[in-house]
């Protein structure tokens, strides 16, 4: 199996440090949070990964460079002239992922997941793609039907839904930033520019099966803010 870390965005919440440098590479106990999550990747065997970039694009393929990939083979999708957000990005480097499934996840979600058990659900299920998710609260839910099926979207701060399969009963969920991907679902993606893989999910869900994976029992931090580092350097050694 592949994978795709997104490793392009501005960072902007993670100011001063993406003033001067991208979030890939800001430290959690002596590693870059690229580094954690290519070495994450390959406690499962997965050392196929493609890595897209756009801020600071050049310290990012620097230390990839200078690392040797930290022992996985890693392919650059370059987004210097355009940054396309996560579903954009997805687009762009389709071609390094279409012949088997893959596996996305940021660069700044740090997780304990158990890949093994989280493909072997998506197998099991036979979805198309299979998100991971928690019960945390937040304040964007992806919202599920009894059969686990995806079936829209919520914001519970404003009230806006999207809702894409009519169920009695959705169950909300928050998404994980990981997900799995059946390589044929590629070419039925029929947005363009810069998208996020939640327009994606929702612009998909009604004619393909996409499923949850609920992983509520693992550790999950979004390294989101300088004074995350701090939390993430108490949760992850």
């Amino acid at each position: 199996m592949k994978a795709m870390i997104f490793a392009a965005g501005l960072g902007t919440r993670f100011k001063p440090w993406t003033d001067t440098n991208p979030k890939a590479l800001a430290i959690v106990n002596g590693k870059t949070l690229l580094q954690r999550a290519v070495e994450y990747l390959q406690q499962y065997d997965i050392t196929d990964v493609v890595v897209n970039v756009h801020h600071f694009a050049d310290q990012v393929t620097d230390a990839v460079n200078s690392s040797g990939g930290w022992g996985s083979r890693i392919t650059i999708s370059d987004e210097r002239d355009a940054l396309l957000d996560t579903g954009g990005g997805l687009l762009k480097a389709a071609d390094y992922l279409k012949d088997d499934t893959f596996l996305t996840l940021n660069v700044d979600i740090l997780t304990d997941l158990n890949l093994k058990a989280f493909l072997a659900a998506h197998q099991q299920d036979g979805s198309e793609i299979t998100l991971a998710t928690t019960s945390r609260e937040t304040s964007r839910y992806l919202l599920f039907n009894k059969y686990n099926r995806l079936c829209g979207w919520r914001n519970v701060s404003t009230g806006e839904e999207k809702i894409r399969l009519q169920a009695k009963d959705y169950f909300q969920k928050a998404y994980s930033g990981v997900a799995i991907f059946e390589p044929n679902i590629l070419d039925s993606i029929r947005l363009e520019g810069a998208f996020s893989l939640i327009d994606v999910y929702l612009a998909l869900a009604h004619d393909n099966k996409i499923s949850s994976f609920d992983h509520s029992e693992s550790k999950l931090l979004d390294v989101g803010k300088p004074g995350s580092v701090e939390t993430a350097e108490s949760m992850f050694a």
